[in-house]
């Protein structure tokens, strides 16, 4: 079993799940959304038009159209990055784990931009309910695009207001701050 931030850490005792909800916030500020084949089976919102869930099996290996929105499991998330980077068309949200070799390679390599999230985000339990504690480390936003760069200007535009954080695009020249 993960410990740390490579899944949620438990707001309760004995709490431990990959099973965590998005805010509504953001969804708002980035959406809409054509897809979440990352769903909870359980959701107080909606994420997406459309949204699979457990136990549906397709899930990662099936049909992904339109503009996804992902927030994979946390024990389990470079096949879920990857399947969206070839994708092309969407937004996930991640534990910032600039160390690792997934967030190398599938983020750093192949993200069009990432927010990196000011602060902690407070994720929900599947039946709407606020556990007592945030997150268990920082988060980023990684939007992966074809030419029309639609994710990253969505990145880019709420992360001057709506979503405090850093934007960057990886492979771009990035200025030093002042």
């Amino acid at each position: 079993m993960n410990k740390g931030i490579g899944g949620h850490v438990p707001a309760t005792p004995g709490e431990r799940s990959d099973d965590w909800i998005t805010p509504r916030e953001i969804i708002d500020a980035l959406g809409p959304f054509d897809l979440d084949p990352a769903a909870s089976a359980s959701q107080p919102w909606p994420t997406a038009a459309r949204m699979i869930s457990p136990p549906d099996d397709g899930r990662l290996a099936g049909l992904w159209t339109g503009r996804v929105w992902l927030n994979p499991p946390y024990s389990d998330v470079e096949p879920w990055l990857e399947r969206l980077a070839d994708h092309g068309n969407g937004i996930a949200l991640i534990f910032a784990r600039t160390e690792t070799k997934w967030f190398q390679r599938v983020v750093f390599g192949r993200a069009s931009a990432i927010l990196f999230v000011a602060g902690r985000i407070t994720f929900y339990r599947p039946d709407g309910t606020v556990p007592k504690s945030t997150a268990g480390g920082p988060s980023a936003l990684v939007a992966y695009d074809g030419f029309l760069r639609r994710n990253a200007k969505s990145l880019f535009d709420v992360g001057n207001g709506r979503i405090r954080g850093r934007y960057i695009e990886p492979g771009a020249r990035q200025s030093r701050p002042r």
